[in-house]
């Protein structure tokens, strides 16, 4: 078993103080969902995780079985075993999906281990067929023209492939119709196992629907502030989040910028 643990984690953005004192450990064969209002510090949270340079963490900590996740640069917290799958994934012209997928997973091996081409195009073969993905997806340059739907469903391809031990999915449901949804969902269920922790951010329960979390925490204004399980998802869904900002005595207050 795997563990992911942050402890007291702030995080600032030119000056301003998103994240106020984080808290949440994931082993490997769990599921996290993270809800909370918009603008709560839900994708600062993601971002600070994968090392984005905007991101400055001011205090707290990030290990990964005990090692230093702060100290580690993006690459090497991939290397380690941390995915991130993005709310807006980038295009990039002139590079396909299979050549950039190949790569990627030749740099979480050694030198001189890298996969066969045969072996790669049959399990990408394999892992497309499951997402429902067209074959001509492979050829395609990576994410360019590329719909909403099609980009998620990517981003989950990017994640079978590479079979990290955990994985952040920053909002991977938005913009799905049911179908797509539903999709996606089978692809992050195929991962499920003891080699596989995963914290999912999302708005909406009905992703929850399809893939049953083990824990779901709220954040709100910077904080987790309320952890439970799926029932709480539930709950949340019906009632919103006045209930808490009550039982609580916290103000709604917004400390990230929405996308």
């Amino acid at each position: 078993m795997s563990t992911l643990v942050i402890k007291d984690l702030h995080v600032e953005i030119e000056g301003k103080e998103i994240l106020k004192g984080v808290d949440l450990t994931i082993n490997t064969n769990e599921i996290h969902a993270i809800m909370g209002p918009n603008g709560t510090g839900k994708s600062t949270l993601a971002q600070a995780i994968m090392g984005h340079p905007r991101y400055k963490v001011t205090s707290g900590t990030i290990t990964l079985d005990g090692e230093d996740v702060l100290e580690m640069e993006v690459d090497e917290r991939a290397k380690a075993g941390i995915f991130l799958a993005m709310q807006y994934p980038s295009e990039v012209t002139g590079v396909t999906n299979a050549d950039f997928l190949r790569s990627a997973v030749n740099a979480k091996r050694d030198e001189g281990d890298e996969i066969p081409l045969m072996k790669f195009i049959r399990e990408l073969d394999t892992k497309m067929e499951t997402l429902e993905m067209h074959e001509d997806m492979a050829t395609r340059y990576l994410n360019e023209g590329f719909s909403g739907g099609e980009k998620k469903r990517n981003e989950i391809l990017q994640l079978m492939m590479l079979k990290p031990q955990f994985a952040v999915l920053d909002e991977i449901d938005s913009g799905l119709d049911i179908d797509a949804l539903k999709v996606v969902a089978k692809g992050i269920n195929e991962m499920r196992g003891e080699g596989f922790g995963c914290l999912i951010i999302t708005h909406y329960q009905r992703l929850l629907d399809y893939i049953k979390p083990d824990h779901v925490h709220v954040m709100i204004q910077g904080k987790v502030v309320q952890s439970g399980g799926a029932e709480l998802a539930h709950k949340l869904e019906a009632q919103g989040y006045d209930w808490l900002h009550e039982e609580l005595g916290i103000e709604a207050e917004t400390v990230e910028q929405e996308a």
